[in-house]
């Protein structure tokens, strides 16, 4: 999945914006943080702690949780190696979390 991808499966979320900056862009929706760009590599995603060890069971190669994460509602997406269903899956996770 590309950073391109990622963009475009957001903004397709109802109620969903495009924020950040050029080099780091993050969506939002209820200005809340769904996902955001670490680099041309990484996402970062928003996830209920509930189900991100599913997520990272199911796709250990792609997700990730490095330790200035582990207390956060957050994951490393690696979009170079992860299937773009598992990003999706993902994004959705934090869509429903973070829609009010």
């Amino acid at each position: 999945m590309t950073p391109e991808d990622v963009g475009r499966y957001a903004e397709s979320l109802p109620r969903v914006k495009r924020k950040g900056t050029q080099a780091r862009p993050a969506w939002y929706v209820d200005d809340r943080l769904v996902v955001r760009l670490q680099d041309s590599d990484t996402a970062v995603v928003r996830v209920p702690l509930s189900d991100r060890e599913q997520l990272l069971d199911a796709y250990p190669d792609s997700f990730g949780v490095p330790p200035r994460m582990e207390a956060h509602h957050k994951v490393e997406a690696y979009l170079d190696r992860a299937p773009a269903a598992a990003v999706r899956a993902a994004i959705d996770l934090a869509y429903e979390m973070q829609r009010r």
